[in-house]
């Protein structure tokens, strides 16, 4: 995250809230991974406020290293297969035979970037306002690439706008980042995706202001709205 501790920390809490709020207002079961998005994105920024603790001699050995593990692990290995998974699930894509492939491709590189950290340690440091995460990636730019396919792809196919623009604005975020400076991409993007992850929330809350069902219940909507989502 940019900045410091503390602006993690306001991020994290944030969006975490936003994540809930969204789970809050899941009208049916199969939106339950998409609306968990925001909520994996904002605790994600939580853990990576103690990886900030720990470079800066705040937190002992015992919290931040096992902080930066579980930072990396949801970046790398979490991230690629849930963010297809949860488009999947929903039928955003109209192609299923393309949503599969997504979903491979979310998988094959998050075997591959794994096997890179259990051949390796994570070595995180501070790098003037951002972390960055020292990180060994097997074929690198083959993985990579099935990464971006994978956390952008679904979004940017998506049949509804607010999906779409998420998925615009991270493809476009982490083509910057690349560009910048590929030490970063694994901080600043994920901050980025949990704050542009407020698209979810507005198309989950529409969902469910349209849906027959009311959130969470398998209960008919007694507000009378109709309408496709």
């Amino acid at each position: 995250m940019c900045f410091s501790p503390e602006a993690d920390l306001v991020a994290g809490v944030v969006v975490t809230a936003i994540g809930i709020d969204a789970l809050r207002h899941v009208p049916r079961r199969e939106l339950v991974p998409l609306a968990s998005l925001p909520l994996v994105f904002g605790v994600h920024q939580l853990v990576e406020t103690f990886v900030w603790w720990h470079l800066r001699g705040d937190v002992p050995d015992c919290v931040g290293k096992p902080a930066a593990w579980i930072y990396v692990v949801m970046a790398m290995c979490l991230v690629p297969v849930l963010v297809p998974f949860a488009f999947a699930r929903i039928g955003a894509i109209r192609s299923r035979l393309l949503a599969t492939g997504l979903v491979a491709c979310g998988i094959v590189s998050a075997v591959l970037l794994t096997i890179g950290l259990v051949r390796d340690s994570i070595r995180p440091e501070i790098d003037g306002h951002h972390i960055a995460y020292h990180v060994t990636t097997p074929w690198q730019v083959f993985t990579l690439g099935l990464y971006i396919l994978a956390a952008c792809g679904p979004a940017l196919l998506a049949n509804a706008a607010p999906l779409r623009l998420f998925g615009a604005t991270n493809l476009l975020v982490v083509a910057l980042l690349i560009w910048l400076a590929q030490s970063a991409v694994v901080s600043l993007w994920c901050v980025w995706a949990a704050v542009s992850s407020v698209l979810i929330n507005l198309y989950v809350r529409r969902r469910a202001r349209v849906s027959p069902e009311a959130p969470g219940t398998g209960e008919p909507h007694r507000s009378g709205t109709r309408g496709s989502p």
